[in-house]
């Protein structure tokens, strides 16, 4: 009886403490989002002031130099010159991509910031996520970061992984203009499995050398040890199902290096690895698993399996040649070990506009 009274005593605590961490999470999202659209209204207001200058360059530091004197004095530290050079930023950043109402009078702070919030796209993102995102100059590709930061929880530190390995750009090699187009307005959307392929991906949270020799073992293990990284690299929806997953068929056994699902597209999607240049009996091997999985492991309410061979070096015309015309299920992509730089990417994407 004791046992049961203490167990019921802890249940009632969970559930009050899990109500206060959502309160304080709440609180804390809220918090941040006025934050922001402060700062916005705070760079508004300073550009405004500017133009009233004669010499806007010289009158608006002096503005600047004299507010954060100011403002330091009455709120403390957060309004050094810098800061407000970045909230100002923040407004010619955002605010081109709007149009403002004017002559609309408010008298409250509450009110004020849902005049903001009317006559902008809402800011959810903390302030730390935009001070980076104006560093990103194309308009589109920091649209698209934004979306999939927010769309996908991304941490700050996260969002640093994902445009240092170039996700945007590598996305756009693997899509055509309508689909490269709607990645700067609603993010990375998965309606087909080609939408879930990357080309090249980059791993280089496995810790491994360009140059350094290793065999799939090695890299599945460390692929293994890195899944969460891993599951981020691959993007929206994965699920990690097993590794070596075996199957029999007349009397063989088949081991299938990596096994997902991806709840979005709801199918199995199957990664072999390759350590050398890739051969057509490679994509042979893998058509024979998509084609196993279909028949006897997928259920009928289920779409096809998607199949991707990842290896460090292909040629794009054996590929093409080797699969049929029509193909939507076995995919071959490269695998990169460090970071690309920009140029190589735009090089690429450069190559991919002018086929």
């Amino acid at each position: 009886m004791a046992k049961i009274e203490k167990q019921n005593n802890l249940d009632f605590y969970n559930k009050i403490a899990e109500l206060l961490r959502k309160a304080r999470k709440n609180v804390i999202q809220s918090v941040n989002k006025t934050m922001v659209y402060t700062y916005f209204e705070i760079g508004k207001t300073i550009v405004e002031e500017e133009q009233k200058g004669k010499i806007r360059a010289e009158y608006g530091k002096k503005i600047i130099k004299g507010l954060s004197q100011k403002l330091t004095k009455e709120f403390g530290k957060g309004f050094s010159l810098r800061n407000l050079e970045q909230m100002r930023k923040f407004y010619l950043t955002y605010g081109k991509q709007i149009e403002t109402q004017k002559n609309k009078k408010t008298q409250t702070l509450s009110a004020e910031l849902d005049k903001i919030k009317n006559q902008y796209p809402e800011f959810n993102l903390s302030w730390s996520h935009y001070l980076f995102l104006m560093g990103i100059e194309d308009i589109k590709e920091r649209t698209f970061y934004e979306i999939e930061a927010y769309n996908n929880n991304w941490s700050l530190r996260e969002l640093r992984r994902q445009f240092d390995s170039a996700l945007y750009q590598r996305l756009i090699l693997s899509r055509d203009k309508k689909s490269v187009k709607e990645l700067s307005q609603k993010g990375q959307i998965l309606e087909k499995p080609e939408d879930s392929v990357k080309d090249p991906y980059v791993l280089e949270f496995l810790g491994l050398p360009e140059n350094k020799k290793f065999s799939e073992t090695e890299l599945e293990q460390k692929l293994i040890d890195k899944l969460e990284h891993f599951l981020l690299e691959l993007g929206k929806g994965f699920t990690f199902v097993g590794r070596q997953v075996r199957f029999t068929f007349e009397d063989e056994h088949f081991r299938v290096d990596l096994v997902f699902y991806n709840r979005l597209l709801q199918c199995f999607v199957l990664i072999d690895l390759k350590i050398g240049k890739l051969t057509h009996q490679d994509l042979g091997q893998m058509q024979m698993y998509v084609n196993y999985y279909d028949r006897f492991v997928k259920l009928e309410q289920e779409n096809k399996t998607i199949g991707i061979v990842l290896c460090r070096k292909k040629n794009d015309a054996i590929v093409e040649i080797t699969l049929p015309e029509n193909n939507e299920q076995i995919f071959a992509s490269k695998y990169l070990t460090a970071l690309p730089s920009k140029e190589e990417l735009k090089k690429l994407i450069n190559n991919k506009d002018n086929e």
